[in-house]
């Protein structure tokens, strides 16, 4: 099989490597618009070849590992591909791709989002157990074409990934809650530290809550950007419910009201229980 990923930093280098190490008879190419990440896919043997936008068309299988608009995007300039290649695209936000797929290759397009990652990005930080254990969500599959449907599933079931199925809305709304405002909270938090705290206090004092909590900071502000862009709704509304939360909180230090608290904090640890 050939496989062409489009991206090639941390999520479609790390997809090169696992396909390479857990499928046999794979050739694998890729492509990037940047020059770097081309030249650096090939030094760490992300991809056996770089290769044009056209001719990744010629692939069984596309991989797009970019964000969203460029998702949307090169989506419109796949519409002359073969009834039998097949695309996946592991978009971060899904209802807004299956809507603006062309309706000549939606039956192609199985809409994917593996739950896995790590705030390092681009194609250095690569690896081949990235997607390992962690679960992928195939989102409307109801639309993809059955043989491609059964193609993604089997290269995840290689990668040895758990395979749940969602409607696109239903996990956006999820991803928002369970990922998507965890990352806007980090951002808040180490800017809030940044404008108040000199460097040598943060370096002293900040211990692993503050570390653990800041550190998906680190991750990609031009890949987080267009996913708070292709999720605002459903963004602003768990910033909303976050705000409520924050605000009960505050309150009851206000009027000192420690009792209260330590319930509410009390009833926040029972999320463990679930994980």
């Amino acid at each position: 099989m050939k496989v062409a990923i489009v991206g090639l930093g941390l999520m479609g280098g790390s997809f090169g490597l696992a396909l390479s190490q857990n499928m046999d008879k794979v050739t694998i190419v890729g492509f990037d618009h940047n020059r770097n990440h081309c030249t650096e896919a090939l030094k760490y043997g992300l991809v056996d070849e770089i290769v044009t936008f056209d001719e990744i068309k010629k692939a069984d299988l596309i991989i797009l590992a970019i964000p969203v608009e460029g998702v949307i995007a090169s989506l419109q300039e796949l519409t002359d591909i073969s009834e039998n290649t097949t695309i996946i695209d592991l978009g971060s936000t899904k209802a807004k791709i299956v809507e603006k797929t062309p309706a000549l290759i939606r039956k192609n397009l199985v809409a994917a989002h593996p739950m896995a990652g790590k705030e390092k990005f681009g194609p250095s930080a690569a690896f081949d157990g990235l997607y390992k254990d962690q679960i992928v969500v195939l989102c409307a599959s109801e639309e993809s074409g059955k043989s491609h449907l059964e193609k993604a599933v089997k290269v995840f079931e290689a990668l040895q990934m758990q395979i749940v199925y969602m409607g696109a809305k239903e996990h956006d709304l999820h991803a928002a809650y369970i990922s998507h405002l965890p990352h806007a909270i980090s951002y808040a938090l180490a800017n809030s530290v940044l404008k108040q705290e000199d460097p040598k206090s943060i370096l002293v004092l900040a211990a692993g809550g503050f570390r653990d909590m800041s550190r998906i900071a680190k991750s990609s502000p031009h890949m987080w950007s267009d996913i708070f862009r292709q999720n605002r709704e459903n963004l602003l509304t768990t910033i909303d419910d976050f705000e409520k939360e924050i605000g009960s909180a505050k309150k009851m230090i206000e009027e000192e009201n420690w009792s209260d608290l330590e319930a509410w904090m009390q009833n926040a640890t029972t999320l463990h229980k679930i994980l």
